[in-house]
């Protein structure tokens, strides 16, 4: 009799943690942190000896992290979603 308690109990069990909305939600921040990332890159020198102020730019300094890490928080609250929760209306 407990074999057939615990064949139920992994029949449960299976299937994906997460549904659609945990998913695009996760492909959203992706696409934020990625974004960001691509901003950043450049602003480099061939020559050593010549400074390039442009590493300093408003896009690289500000922009660019601030995405990234807009991009974190939606990873987050993506894996943090309870798609089946039901709202109640009082």
């Amino acid at each position: 009799m407990k074999k057939n308690k615990k064949d139920s109990n992994k029949k449960a069990q299976q299937g994906f943690l997460f549904k659609k909305k945990n998913y695009q939600f996760m492909f959203i921040g992706l696409a934020f942190i990625t974004l960001g990332f691509i901003l950043m890159s450049g602003g480099g020198s061939n020559d050593p000896n010549v400074f390039n102020p442009d590493i300093f730019s408003f896009r690289r300094i500000r922009l660019a992290p601030t995405l990234v890490l807009i991009g974190f928080g939606i990873e987050v609250y993506a894996i943090l979603l309870n798609p089946d929760k039901k709202k109640t209306s009082k």
